[in-house]
Order: structure tokens, then sequence, then C-alpha cells
């Protein structure tokens, strides 16, 4: 077994153990972390597997946005645990059968990378004498065979963006709103009131008090 073979079992049983204490811990935030390192396990393996761009973008978009996001929401909300794991066990066979189909889908897809691929003739000439970068191979993939479904995957997150705006934007009573035109075209007057105060005040004696009348 060569160093990669051992880096590559390395951080597969990394992230087979963090992917499992995804859905295990009972604090969402240590949920969320060790997300976070199933994410960058992964794109180790992406570096092994020569896919520098899917690598660097997995940990830009998922680890420096997505999980930062996920993070604060999760420490921001006052997450009641108890009333989360109430209805566990009633949705359940729901979720195992989600699971199941899930896992089916994907074994039927990776069992197709097993297989030996088909035996192709290359110029080795031709390949040694230019260098291959897979982000350029990857973009005229994107932007040739497969710029439809790329389109489509665009316009879902511009929808998204927007619908996340508009309920965002919506007015609320138990809140301040600010208007920023208006704090622009403010001035100093408007804000600011000068009162004019003499410089030393005569002290104000203290009222006699009445002599208090004792009874025999």
């Amino acid at each position: 077994m060569d160093v990669k073979t051992g880096f590559f079992y390395l951080f597969s049983a990394v992230l087979l153990f963090a992917a499992f204490r995804v859905i295990t811990a009972r604090n969402p935030v240590y949920a969320a972390l060790y997300l976070v390192l199933a994410f960058f396990q992964a794109a180790a393996i992406w570096i092994l597997l020569r896919a520098e761009f899917l690598a660097i973008a997995l940990v830009l978009v998922y680890v420096g946005a997505v999980m930062v996001l996920f993070l604060f929401v999760v420490m921001m909300l006052d997450i009641n645990l108890d009333s989360i794991r109430q209805g566990f066990w009633r949705h359940f066979p729901l979720a195992a059968t989600v699971g199941a189909l899930i896992a089916l889908e994907m074994a039927a897809v990776l069992m197709g990378g097993f297989r030996e691929p088909p035996v192709t003739v290359v110029n080795l000439d031709a390949v040694a004498g230019q260098q291959v970068s897979n982000t350029r191979e990857l973009g005229k993939l994107l932007y040739s065979q497969y710029l439809y479904p790329l389109e489509i995957a665009a316009v879902i997150l511009l929808v998204a963006i927007v619908a996340a705006i508009a309920l965002t934007l919506r007015q609320r009573k138990d809140s301040k709103h600010l208007n920023p035109g208006e704090q622009v075209r403010v001035k100093a007057r408007d804000r600011v009131q000068v009162l004019k105060l003499a410089p030393t005040q005569a002290a104000v004696e203290p009222a006699a008090e009445a002599p208090v009348e004792k009874k025999a």
C-alpha cells in the first residue's frame, strides 16, 4: 500500500466518523462542527483524485459560507431539544423509508464507477505536449453539454435568494425600523439643540423647619 492509498483510507475513516457524529450528536452546534470536519475530509479526497477545483469549491462554498451561516443560526436561535425529540418515533418510518431510498439510489450510481471502463487509445505524445487543466475542462462541460441544467440551477438559486429577501423584508410591529433616506437627509440642527445656561447659579437655601412642640 502506497502513501496515497494510506491517506485515502485515513481521510475516508475520518469522513465516516464525522458523518456518523453529525446524525448522533445531541448538541446541534457539535453536529454542525462535525459536518465541517466531514466537508474538509471530502475536500482532501477530491485533492487525492486530482479534482482541485471541486475541493476548493467545497471548502469555499460549504465550509466558508454555508456552514458558518448554519452555526450562526443554530447559536442565535433558542432551540428546545426536548420538543424536537418528541416526534422522533412518529416520523421515524417515513425518515427510514426516505433514507433507504436515497441509499439505494446512491448505490445504483456508485456501482457504475467500480466497473472497468472501456479501453481507449490515447496519443501520449499529444497529451505530453500540452497541459490539461481540470478547471478548464469542467468549464467546457458545464457551458456546452450541461448548459441547460446549469441555467435551471441558477434560476432556482435566484428564486431562493429573492424569496429569502422577501421573507426578511416583511414589516413587523414589534421591531424598530429605520429609513436610511431620512438618516442621510437629517441635519445637525434637527438632532442637536443648544441651550444657553448661566455659568453660575446661586445656591438655594433650605427652608427653615418649624420647631416641634413637646407634649407634657
